[in-house]
């Protein structure tokens, strides 16, 4: 089967691609920046394709253009970690919508995309796949219409289609604003004491290398389709995650709990029902 992807230099699809590396199929790579992407080190090993959503052009068939792809693997989306920027609802919306029509218009016939546990809104507790999204960030009110409109496609276009609702990744490569990035930085510069929230929020982690995994097997399997989310099930404290990994590399430092407030998109207590997801990867 020839994979496309795109997003393959960001944080979730460089662990993809590496992946994807496992498996027997053709693989090939898009983005604006080929040299970005000759740094990783699945670049020798797959096809990469030069290529601009903001250049669309009207006059291609796109899917053609990329290769012909049988499954496209759709990671990239500019302008985070501001979730509030309105830059997600008047560029990334429209851009992205266009893109993924067009794929499937020229003949795409599987679409996984991912989406975001921001959708979810201010809901608390378990969440499954069946809740309705309350996005209060303009990201997640982006990624809830694109959503509306790809399944309004398949109205139209017969077409395999998963939406990856992703929760919180962390490791290798994830971006400098994230709490374990700063922490690693007062870490490396001996700070006293590391300032954080009061951290009692329940947060669903997942290690980007399993994440990772979820997509790709999630992907490569066709009897679980629509909304799937992607995440440990298990909710944690932000406070016990970070004692936890203060504890991995055995290092100490004093929790400044109560520095900053609490987030005004997030609720106190969410974590991800894994049904869907179980169901999808086994086997």
């Amino acid at each position: 089967m020839k994979i496309l992807v795109t997003g393959a230099t960001g944080f979730i699809g460089a662990h993809v691609m590496e992946k994807l590396l496992q498996t027997d199929h053709l693989l090939t790579a898009t983005g604006r920046d080929p040299d970005k992407a000759a740094c990783f080190s699945w670049f020798p090993k797959i096809k990469f394709i030069p290529f601009d959503l903001n250049a669309l052009p009207d006059d291609k068939n796109i899917h053609d253009f990329l290769g012909r792809p049988d499954l496209l693997i759709h990671l990239a989306w500019e302008g985070l970690p501001n979730y509030r920027s309105m830059f997600h609802l008047e560029k990334n919306y429209p851009l992205h919508c266009r893109f993924l029509q067009k794929m499937i218009e020229g003949g795409l016939s599987s679409l996984v995309v991912t989406g975001t546990c921001l959708e979810y809104g201010m809901q608390e507790g378990c969440l499954s796949e069946n809740m309705t999204g309350r996005p209060v960030v303009a990201y997640a009110e982006a990624k809830k219409k694109l959503l509306g409109h790809l399944m309004g496609l398949q109205a139209a276009h017969a077409f395999k289609f998963k939406w990856v609702r992703l929760f919180y990744t962390y490791g290798h490569g994830q971006n400098e604003n994230a709490i374990l990035s700063q922490l690693d930085k007062a870490l490396e510069r001996g700070d006293l004491s590391f300032n954080m929230s009061g951290g009692e929020q329940l947060r669903d982690y997942l290690p980007v290398e399993k994440a990772a995994e979820y997509i790709v097997r999630i992907a490569l399997q066709d009897k679980i389709t629509g909304i799937i989310n992607c995440c440990s099930g298990q909710p944690v404290s932000i406070r016990k995650f970070v004692e936890d990994y203060l504890g991995m590399k055995k290092k100490e430092i004093k929790l400044n709990l109560g520095h900053y407030p609490y987030l005004d998109y997030e609720p106190m207590a969410f974590w991800g029902d894994t049904l869907k997801l179980q169901e999808a990867v086994s086997g």
